[in-house]
């Protein structure tokens, strides 16, 4: 009588869903990012916003599907920019909670992963009035992105820039211009930077009024958007769906100050590009 245990006797059946045995640590199944993001673009170019909240939760469910972590937290960033973007606070703090949550289980602090989590968690709190919590994370992002060599220094610029907004709504207007300048540096080693430089100098305009008020500011806030306009109007720069973005987002400012002219140039811009994608 054969009495050698055979792997049939000790591993269960496999399970028909999943493929593995009963019992067995699940095996990861990776969701494509660079897809993911890439789709998501598609879908911002056209402005369809209900499209890209579709995709990004499709893909949130195959990821813990899947037991990926690392993707799950990708997509959790991706739908804390996506709420901040049309308003929706509740579901924008919901998951920027749980990106918190992934970034403990995954033990990525220290990360770049980490400080760009941070930095968007940052900018949705800012978006929504919650600027003490902003400034905790903007300042954890920051030790994280200054202590690693080499970093992209898009990267920082977005940090300096959004924690400079944060900066300024506390009323600590000194950091606030300092961050300011080192965000219009960053920028300028980056290709096609000019963008996020206008947004930043539109942002000192900004904060110059509410610091010093309209009319003591003003000399500073015409100097911030004329270097604004010239900056959006770089003849190298692509006109694509980001740039139609940008264009839409600093429309506002330009009308806010009497700028009719170039607000409406931005404006139609931005349409003109959205009618072709």
């Amino acid at each position: 009588m054969n009495r050698t245990i055979d792997k049939e006797d000790y591993v269960e059946p496999r399970c028909l869903l999943c493929e593995q045995p009963y019992g067995a640590e699940p095996k990861i199944q990776p969701v494509p990012q660079q897809r993911i993001v890439e789709k998501l673009d598609e879908y911002m170019s056209r402005r369809d916003y209900a499209g890209a909240e579709r995709h990004l939760l499709y893909w949130l469910e195959e990821a813990r599907r899947g037991h990926d972590p690392r993707g799950e937290l990708l997509i959790r960033n991706e739908l804390v920019g996506h709420y901040r973007k049309v308003g929706d606070r509740e579901k924008a703090f919901a998951s920027a909670d749980e990106a918190l949550r992934l970034l403990r289980e995954i033990g990525y602090d220290g990360s770049i992963s980490a400080g760009t989590s941070y930095v968007n968690i940052a900018t949705v709190y800012n978006a929504f009035g919650d600027n003490e919590r902003a400034i905790a994370l903007f300042e954890k992002a920051r030790a994280v992105y200054e202590a690693i060599p080499n970093l992209r220094p898009e990267l920082l610029g977005g940090l300096y820039n959004n924690m400079a907004l944060t900066c300024s709504a506390l009323g600590r207007y000194r950091d606030a211009y300092a961050l300011y300048d080192r965000a219009i540096d960053a920028m300028a080693l980056v290709k096609n930077g000019c963008l996020e430089q206008a947004i930043t100098y539109l942002n000192m305009a900004n904060t110059a009024e509410a610091e010093l008020g309209l009319l003591g500011a003003a000399e500073t806030i015409d100097a911030c958007l004329d270097r604004a306009e010239a900056l959006l109007d770089t003849p190298s720069v692509p006109h694509d769906g980001y740039y139609a973005f940008v264009c839409e987002k600093c429309a506002p400012t330009f009308d806010y100050y009497g700028l009719f002219f170039a607000a409406n140039k931005l404006k139609e811009m931005a349409r003109a590009i959205y009618e072709r994608a």
